[in-house]
């Protein structure tokens, strides 16, 4: 089967990572599957003239009902949609995106959702056949990291001290911009370094928004224990993620879990890390407070919940082994290429029958 894969594409986000994981699980299949930015079109008649070329497509798929699946509104090829997070976080919010969304989902011969609480936020906001929606976690597939200098890790990153093994790293793994909120805890752990200056936190990620990248370097140029490292590729990030005391996530928004699953959350889970997260739904979806990590709603929180975390080691240790477990029952990574292979047989039987 020929299929036409939709989706944001933007380099280093989790929707990339998601849409090519999808994408080997198809091909694995014995399918074709063409993975195409949605920037590339700009309409749904664009989307319907490239299917009809020659040979023809015979099914799609599309990430985000409204950035995607509308593309898809024209083409009378049999399609699935995944369920993106600024689909019911934001742009449910939009009487005109929501009917299109709509539309989508009951054109749609099946629909994804990444936790139950998103199947069911959707079933709540968006009219549509409850038996078409269903719940497969993203796939949790960790590189072996590889083998790095620590020391010289932390000096690049403006690290400057003798007690390099005294020190407790935190770690903000996130793209720079805004809903990421990298700058969230930067004031107040400023304060709680200046009363132990071996607490200290590093953000890491790509410079994805220059001018709210240029305000992080310049608070974190005046921050004391606060710092900013380069990006690194995800065996080196892991190897990082290794060495810290703990991951830490500040995102105003996660919806589609790209940061959580993606990056940073249940990868650290995954590699043993704890993790400490701020109390929004995507994180909380995840995040189980006190059992398989700590999820804060302000700064002052996170202070409070980091020094749980460092003077109780049987939470330490409950923490990182719950995690370590809920990696491995809810995050297969063979029961989603399964998942995927199956409901891609669908659109194949449907393409067959029509």
């Amino acid at each position: 089967m020929k299929l036409l894969f939709l989706a944001c594409l933007s380099p280093k986000t989790g929707n990339y990572t998601t849409a090519e994981r999808i994408r080997s699980h198809i091909e694995s299949a014995g399918h074709t599957c063409e993975l195409r930015d949605v920037a590339d079109f700009l309409s749904p008649s664009d989307v319907a003239h490239l299917v009809s070329q020659n040979p023809p497509f015979q099914g799609a798929l599309a990430i985000h009902l409204f950035k995607a699946g509308r593309l898809l509104l024209d083409i009378q090829l049999p399609f699935g949609v995944i369920f993106g997070g600024t689909d019911i976080n934001e742009d449910v919010k939009d009487e005109q995106k929501r009917v299109v969304m709509e539309q989508v989902l009951l054109k749609a011969r099946f629909a994804v959702a990444f936790t139950e609480k998103l199947k069911e936020e959707a079933e709540f906001v968006l009219v549509s056949p409850q038996s078409k929606i269903y719940v497969q976690p993203q796939g949790i597939q960790t590189e072996v990291a590889e083998k790095f200098c620590w020391t010289e890790f932390l000096m690049s990153s403006g690290v400057r001290t003798d007690c390099v093994d005294e020190l407790c790293v935190f770690l903000l793994v996130c793209g720079l911009r805004r809903v990421k909120d990298p700058l969230y805890l930067a004031e107040v752990f400023s304060e709680w370094h200046s009363e132990n200056h071996l607490n200290i936190l590093i953000i890491i990620g790509p410079k994805v928004d220059p001018a709210l990248t240029a305000k992080v370097e310049a608070v974190v140029k005046r921050a004391t224990g606060v710092f900013l490292a380069q990006e690194r590729s995800q065996r080196k990030l892991h190897a990082v993620m290794k060495r810290c005391f703990a991951v830490v996530n500040s995102s105003e928004s996660e919806g589609m879990s790209a940061a959580i699953l993606e990056v940073n959350i249940c990868k650290a889970m995954d590699l043993r890390v704890p993790v400490l997260a701020r109390n929004i739904p995507g994180n909380a979806a995840v995040v189980k407070h006190g059992v398989n990590g700590l999820l804060f709603s302000s700064p002052q929180e996170f202070v409070h919940q980091s020094q749980r975390l460092l003077s109780d080691h049987k939470l330490r240790e409950r923490v990182v082994r719950n995690g370590k477990l809920y990696v491995e029952e809810n995050h297969s990574v063979k029961q989603e290429k399964e998942t995927y292979q199956r409901l891609v047989d669908t659109l194949h039987k449907a393409q067959f029958s029509a």
